[in-house]
């Protein structure tokens, strides 16, 4: 009941707000995502004249730290006060790192609000995620050159409305390489493994992340499991189960904190599956990954229709290594001819697969924050005008 009151009282505060207050709203599903928010939300506070609300649902969100003269912050709910707030609110601008929106319960506002997708990925917009999971956005602020390809290529195969494409960059590639600490030309001893594997029912945890964890420790590496969020939130007896079999080992650790990067920075190889942390990890860090071949991870089944390879598809053996869930045996020895070889030069070679592949990396902060601003300004601009031509 409590909980009850407080969102209340916060949507109420919320709308009382004067309307010239209420111009961008940036939506946090939790914690987990404000990594992919703060650059952008703080680089925007620091040049725009346009007044922000911060949307989140959860009360441990480290957005809702942040002070600023033009910031208003609103702790909602995941269920029925954030969709009503959703349905209900009236703003120039919402930006979200969700996607589906307006096919669950999530629907978009029944004011003209103006919605832009903001990534909380590299992945490609066509397996990943459920079909039409965009349709419904009218400005994607995208990545890298293949979400612009994949993105007329889904509004062509459904026979929906051009959006605004924009290209802006991965503000979470940016956070990872502003933290980047100088590299040995040598491993360290043992090599530190990050596995950091994807969730779902066909994911390496699920088909055989015991198995796999301890070929690596019977290996001699020291190894530290980062699952994903969801993973903790909907299979903690698999992680229960996991701690039990490994727990004891002295070079077995557990990452409880996806937002540190401490356990990127520290380790020297991934292993990963389909998760786009491994995109993260080759371009932020420039360090291998070893993919574990498990089933693909897709939510759009036609997405083989469209005729565009996916980026995480594409990427695989020239960021690291594919090994089958059948060859765990060899884990081993694939970590140690991934680490072989110069540094530099592999280093060398992901920061130019990075390049190629990503908007503005390094700014991307920057960039989005005055895509943003421009876009809030232009529709002012239009609403005004509207206004004034109904009048």
């Amino acid at each position: 009941m409590r909980r009850f009151f407080t969102h209340l009282r916060q949507v109420i505060g919320l709308w009382q707000l004067p309307r010239e207050r209420r111009r961008i709203a940036f939506y946090s599903e939790g914690r987990a995502y404000w990594i992919h928010l703060k650059g952008v939300l703080t680089e925007l506070l620091a040049t725009t004249q346009h007044p922000v609300i911060y949307l989140t649902s959860s009360a441990d969100d480290p957005g809702l730290d942040l002070k600023h003269p033009l910031l208003h912050h609103c702790l909602i709910d995941e269920g029925a006060f954030r969709n009503w707030v959703f349905a209900n609110i009236d703003c120039d601008l919402m930006v979200m790192t969700m996607p589906d929106l307006h096919h669950y319960q999530v629907k978009r506002s029944c004011h003209p609000v103006h919605y832009a997708y903001l990534q909380h990925s590299l992945v490609s917009f066509h397996m990943v995620y459920r079909t039409g999971a965009f349709d419904h956005f009218d400005t994607l602020l995208c990545a890298g050159p293949h979400h612009l390809t994949e993105c007329r290529a889904l509004e062509t195969q459904r026979n929906t409305s051009p959006k605004q494409l924009l290209e802006h960059g991965y503000s979470r590639l940016d956070d990872v390489m502003n933290h980047r600490q100088p590299q040995s030309e040598v491993s360290s001893d043992p090599a530190h493994v990050l596995l950091a594997p994807s969730w779902g029912e066909q994911a390496t945890l699920e088909i055989c992340g015991s198995e796999l964890i301890g070929q690596v420790l019977e290996a001699g590496f020291r190894l530290t499991l980062r699952p994903h969020p969801q993973t903790f939130k909907q299979r903690a007896d698999l992680i229960s189960t996991i701690i039990g079999d490994h727990g004891g080992h002295p070079l077995f650790s557990l990452d409880h904190d996806t937002a540190s990067q401490q356990s990127l920075q520290e380790s020297d190889l991934m292993i990963s599956d389909w998760s786009g942390a491994a995109l993260d990890y080759a371009f932020g860090l420039e360090k291998p990954v070893v993919f574990i071949d498990v089933p693909r991870k897709v939510n759009n089944p036609e997405y083989q229709k469209l005729d565009v390879v996916p980026l995480e598809v594409s990427l695989r053996e020239q960021i690291g290594a594919v090994l089958s869930p059948d060859d765990l045996g060899q884990i081993g020895e694939v970590i140690h001819t991934v680490l072989s070889g110069s540094p530099s030069e592999r280093r060398a070679l992901l920061a130019g697969l990075r390049d190629q592949h990503v908007f503005h990396a390094g700014h991307s902060d920057q960039v989005g924050a005055r895509l943003l601003d421009e876009l809030t300004s232009r529709l002012i601009t239009s609403s005004s005008a509207s206004a004034t031509a109904d009048s």
